[in-house]
């Protein structure tokens, strides 16, 4: 009897968390999370033979990353200069 309530307790528990937690802001921060996370270079973590992770590879990643980063904003750059935009 003890345990129904508990688990009825926590039930409610969740639901609250879960009906104020605000959806636009929630899922901006998740979102944004995983975006510095893959600039990062954590999703390459564990990728290796055995778990483990080589510091090359990973720092490869994060340099091409940032290097695609300066491309994508140099070409939209020129693209609003081909449009007259500025």
């Amino acid at each position: 009897m003890n345990q129904d309530r508990e688990e009825e307790s926590r039930e409610a528990l969740e639901r609250v968390r879960r009906d104020s937690e605000t959806v636009g802001t929630s899922s901006l921060a998740r979102a944004a999370r995983r975006t510095g996370d893959h600039f990062a270079g954590r999703d390459a973590i564990g990728e290796a033979e055995g778990g483990g992770t080589d510091p090359i590879e990973l720092w490869g990643r994060r340099i091409g990353r940032a290097i695609s980063v300066v491309v994508a904003a140099g070409l939209v750059w020129w693209l609003g200069f081909q449009l007259g935009w500025w």
